[in-house]
């Protein structure tokens, strides 16, 4: 799978950390953010730019607008599979 050369996805501890926090909760504003079981974020020049969150019962994923078609949805759901 290939993504633009200055995105990258990752798979960061939970609980996320305040900033990553944030930046999963304005891309998932639904998403039960205290009661994540995993998630995976794309990050394009040091910003959050797409985020894959699973919940038990669920989960929400979506890239800003800019960024979609170009792989890194498959590349955010392949990180949690």
């Amino acid at each position: 799978m290939s993504l633009p050369a200055r995105v990258r996805v990752t798979r960061p501890p939970l609980p996320l950390a305040p900033a990553l926090k944030s930046a999963a909760a304005r891309l998932c504003p639904d998403a039960p953010l205290d009661a994540l079981s995993g998630a995976a974020l794309a990050i394009a020049g040091g910003a959050v730019i797409g985020a894959h969150l699973r919940w038990p019962g669920g989960e929400a994923a979506t890239v800003e607008t800019g960024w979609r078609g170009r792989g890194i949805e498959e590349a955010l759901a392949a990180a949690l599979a």
